[in-house]
């Protein structure tokens, strides 16, 4: 499986299949509800590698970082972001959610394997969880 995730905010940002390792979809409602509940939250855990520039090609992921920083008050803190799950370069999923902030962004490095990782958590804000597409069953 591959990866892409596009996301179009304070700058637009571009995080390909050799970035990207992992990505998942959440729901979440709140622990103590007995029924389901009318507060969904929705949002995409992406985790992936961070790498050095390499022929002029520029890390994205800086990007995000930046991203991270800008405050609620600024409209900037919102974006789109477009993943693309890919399987032997055909689309298996496709989710939009246009109204996303980070929740969580952390970057790590370690001096033994020479690479850094990053986990971003987007989370759609919940008055535009009805403009959330999630798209599947593609023809081959």
């Amino acid at each position: 499986m591959g990866f892409k995730v596009s996301i179009q905010a304070k700058d637009t940002i571009d995080l390909g299949m050799e970035t990207v390792e992992s990505v998942q979809f959440l729901t979440e409602t709140p622990k103590d509800s007995n029924a389901r509940s009318t507060d969904l939250g929705m949002g995409v855990l992406v985790t992936g590698k961070i790498r050095a520039n390499i022929a002029g090609v520029a890390d994205e992921t800086v990007k995000l970082a930046q991203w991270a920083l800008v405050p609620a008050e600024d409209a900037n803190c919102y974006g789109q972001v477009t993943v693309d799950v890919l399987s032997a370069g055909k689309e298996v999923r496709q989710i939009v959610m246009d109204t996303v902030y980070i929740a969580n962004y952390a970057e790590s490095f370690e001096d033994e394997t020479g690479v850094g990782t990053f986990r971003l958590l987007l989370k759609q804000k919940k008055d535009k969880n009805n403009t959330v597409q999630y798209e599947g069953g593609f023809a081959f």
